[in-house]
Parts: C-alpha cells; structure tokens; sequence
C-alpha cells in the first residue's frame, strides 16, 4: 500500500515551485553582486586601504619605540638631560658640521 502521507496537493507543489524560485532569484542576485566590476573593485579598495592602514599603525608602534628607545639614553627618569651622553654626541654633531662646512668652502 502507498503512504498517503507523502501525497501533496498541486497547491502545495506549487506553493514549494515558487518558494524555491524566490530562492534561487535571491542567490543569483547575490551571486550577479559578488561578481560585479564594481563590486570587485571596492572589495580590492577596501582591502588595500586595510593593509594600508595595518602597516601603517606597526609603522607607527614601531618609530615610537625606537623613539622611546633613543630619548631614554639621553633623558634620565625625570626628564632631566643625561650631560654625560648629551656632551659627546653634540661634540661630535658640531666636529661634523665643521668639518662639511670646510668641504663646501673648498669646492
């Protein structure tokens, strides 16, 4: 003997044809927008501009730490200049800028 449980009315096929139709028009819209130049371009944008601004920031972390780094052999914990680091490296600033100064005036 046949399941009549399994038996559905044309109304319900039908009513199921066009459920199913309202799917599939929605999963190509969807698909016509993922593939769509436009679509495509601004995804590109969006994610260069991301690994833009990533580098950028670790850029950023990264200078201010070597920033930190340099004012901390020359500035002691209270703000105060280290004079026994400040004096050598500025003798040595003003010897080079003699020395180029020189340069130049021969040339």
């Amino acid at each position: 003997m046949a399941d009549t449980s399994d038996i559905r009315t044309p109304a319900q096929i039908e009513a199921d044809i066009k459920r199913r139709r309202e799917v599939l028009a929605e999963t190509l819209d969807e698909i016509g927008m993922r593939v769509h130049p436009k679509t495509i371009v601004g995804d590109a944008k969006a994610k260069v501009a991301s690994s833009v601004d990533h580098t950028l920031g670790r850029a950023y972390v990264e200078v201010n730490r070597v920033v930190s780094d340099v004012k901390s052999q020359f500035v002691d914990e209270e703000g105060s200049p280290r004079m026994e680091r400040v004096v050598p490296v500025a003798l040595v600033v003003v010897g080079l800028l003699a020395l180029g100064g020189t340069r130049r005036r021969r040339r």
